[in-house]
């Protein structure tokens, strides 16, 4: 019997590591990010690729990830790199690799076929069949259009994630500036797109991430992005440097405030629809009435301050009347 896997790790800031540079991936252990992808596509030049792999697999088993979910991002299956990555990474490094990030997935037989791969490589090495994830990057208007069902492909699916830099170009958006709203719009460009992904990822339980904001100095700039996609409810965002890693860990964790209320929620209503509590559907908090709804909602703030490691501050006390 194989144990369950957590889909639903701590994903507040992904940072973005290029597999072909050593420095860059001994630095990256040592950051508080949430997530360290090392990265064979966009990061890696064509002919830097193919010792990419091995440098990648000497880190995956040498290095010291703890507290980390590693994955490694592969080249998209139109290029001809991409079962050579996925080979050599997995049987190199298989055991301590979480997740294949999946870039430009535009269906789901694009899911399917990385899951067919895994299995194989996963039965041939004898690893535990199934543990690795795949994350699913959407980053062209197909991609978007079929979101549903790629969320759907398979039982490793962890994520959808929003490739703004691809996509802007996919749908000819007038902007060079990567994550910003492009000019003679009032309104944001990149609702309905962050939206879609949301959809599909609650709809299966999945997670959610914002992509990356290419101005790297711009940490205002960088905030504000982030904090759209937390308002909306996405787990985490792409951090392209270590200056980014504080404010994305920051803003896609809860304010003490807010956890320690959504704690408290919790063992109230806890309490209050036990025997002792009188068996209520519904009672009073202080000034706030809380219910079955009221806890789903604090059940959310809660489990993302856990994840953070954050400690309460407040207790529950149970009433004298």
């Amino acid at each position: 019997m194989t144990t369950p896997v957590n889909r639903l790790r701590p994903r507040r800031s992904c940072l973005a590591v290029p597999g072909s540079n050593p420095r860059f991936l001994e630095k990256a252990q040592g950051l508080p990010a949430d997530q360290v992808f090392l990265d064979l596509e966009d990061a890696c030049a064509p002919l830097a690729k193919p010792d990419a792999r091995h440098t990648i697999v000497k880190f995956l088993n040498e290095g010291d990830w703890t507290g980390k979910t590693r994955v490694v991002r592969v080249n998209d299956w139109t290029t001809h790199w991409t079962y050579r990555d996925v080979v050599t990474v997995v049987e190199g490094a298989g055991q301590n690799l979480d997740c294949i990030m999946l870039p430009k997935v535009q269906d789901a037989q694009q899911i399917v076929a990385l899951d067919l791969l895994l299995t194989q490589i996963e039965k041939t090495m004898g690893f535990e069949v199934g543990k690795i994830g795949i994350e699913a990057q959407i980053e062209n208007a197909q991609g978007l259009n079929n979101v549903n069902e790629i969320a759907q492909a398979s039982p490793r699916v962890e994520t959808i994630i929003f490739g703004p830099a691809d996509f802007m170009a996919s749908i000819n958006m007038k902007s060079l500036v990567v994550g910003e709203q492009p000019p003679g719009y009032p309104a944001d460009a990149y609702h309905y797109i962050l939206m879609k992904i949301l959809m599909a990822a609650r709809a299966n339980n999945l997670q959610a991430i914002d992509g990356p904001y290419l101005q790297i100095r711009n940490i205002d700039g960088y905030r504000a992005v982030a904090q759209r996609a937390a308002a909306l409810g996405f787990d985490g965002k792409w951090v392209l440097h270590p200056g980014q890693v504080e404010a994305s860990n920051e803003i896609f964790s809860p304010s003490q405030e807010d956890y320690d209320h959504a704690e408290l929620i919790l063992d109230a209503y806890d309490y209050y629809t036990s025997e002792a509590g009188g068996k209520k559907g519904s009672a009073m908090l202080g000034d706030e009435m809380i219910d079955e709804a009221s806890r789903k909602m604090a059940l959310v703030v809660s489990g993302k301050g856990r994840a953070a490691g954050m400690q309460r501050t407040s207790k529950f006390e149970i009433p004298d009347n």
